[in-house]
């Protein structure tokens, strides 16, 4: 086994977790840390017991890969910059600060052929991990992702703070175009959206209707997938999946039945359908290591990641667009005030 020499650039809430967590991936060999703050730099470094980089080039001589953990709108001249020094690079969400950026750093990494992972770390949840064998094919999506108010990450709209991560599961798990967004979110703390619902139209069919918000009294981070003859349930915050499904489903992957608990039978017209239900845990995941080992592992294999460049790139697209329909629907009823 190969050890990548990995440095993480950004050393707040959520780097220090990565720093951190670095230490429990075999693969990898943390070479330090850097953060335009070197008195939390230093004070961190102390505290992990890792090395603590004056100046960003010169950890960037001594790394195979690193992990960029800064503000948004410093991503693209990191990236650039770790690129120039034939880094691989893991990219927390979102990936760019716009889609022009994305592209370009995306095509930089393509020319270098470097590993670009996006830091959509849903994939990596015990809850989406324990679907690996269903055969998912939603026809209408519902997805609530809802937090207390925390100050970090107000300097985005909450589409880009929140949403973002069902963004990217939809658009995994739905496979086709967006054809039409209908949006609406306001400001209720901060100076940006906190509460924002959007509903999408695929090219296939599909529905989604998603609502994010940072301002609730409880948090809530699940999706609701229903299907031909199944509805699929996922708690992202316990990492179960359940499913309640017909038992002529045909691609259903209990076939054995050993794991399925029948719940009786309904009556459809004339016809009564057994229903029976599956409850799905991926053990033993923390989906931040996993998020990590995965990374490594790609570089190790000279595989694509998990969740590429692409990936992030579509995700922020949607998102941005979003934002613009929220913008739009604003607008509009201020001019109605107005009048």
């Amino acid at each position: 086994m190969n050890k990548v020499k990995v440095g993480v650039i950004g050393i707040g809430h959520l780097g220090r977790l990565h720093a951190q967590l670095y230490k429990e991936v075999p693969q990898a060999q943390l070479i330090g840390i850097y953060d335009s703050n070197r008195e939390k730099a230093k004070q961190q470094g102390n505290e992990l017991n890792v090395p603590v980089f004056q100046e960003l080039d010169q950890l960037l001589r001594e790394v195979d890969a690193v992990n960029i953990v800064t503000p948004t709108s410093t991503h693209k001249d990191v990236a650039r910059a770790a690129l120039e020094f034939n880094c691989h690079l893991f990219i927390e969400k979102p990936i760019m600060e716009t889609v022009g950026d994305a592209e370009e750093i995306i095509r930089m990494a393509r020319e270098k052929e470097k590993i670009l992972q996006i830091g959509h770390i849903e994939r990596f949840n015990p809850a989406m991990l324990a679907l690996t064998d269903v055969d998912i094919k939603p026809v209408f999506i519902e997805s609530h992702r809802l937090a207390p108010f925390n100050p970090r990450g107000t300097d985005v709209a909450v589409i880009l703070d929140l949403m973002i991560h069902d963004l990217d599961i939809i658009q995994m798990l739905v496979k086709s175009k967006v054809i039409q967004i209908d949006a609406h979110g306001v400001g209720v703390i901060s100076k940006t959206v906190d509460i924002a619902n959007a509903r999408l139209r695929f090219e296939n069919g599909c529905i989604a209707n998603i609502t994010a918000s940072r301002i609730s009294a409880k948090k809530m981070r699940k999706m609701r997938i229903f299907q031909s003859n199944a509805y699929i349930s996922l708690d992202f915050v316990s990492g179960i999946s359940e499913i309640y499904y017909s038992a002529d489903w045909q691609n259903h992957p209990f076939q054995d039945g050993t794991l399925a608990v029948s719940l009786g039978q309904i009556d459809v017209g004339n016809v009564k359908k057994e229903i029976k239900y599956n409850k799905l845990k991926r053990e033993g995941v923390n989906p931040l290591v996993y998020e990590l080992t995965a990374f490594m592992e790609s570089i190790n294999a000279n595989l694509p990641p998990v969740v590429t460049g692409e990936n992030g790139m579509e995700a922020l697209r949607l998102a941005k667009q979003i934002e613009e329909k929220i913008e739009q629907s604003s607008n509009l009823i201020q001019e109605q005030f107005k009048s």
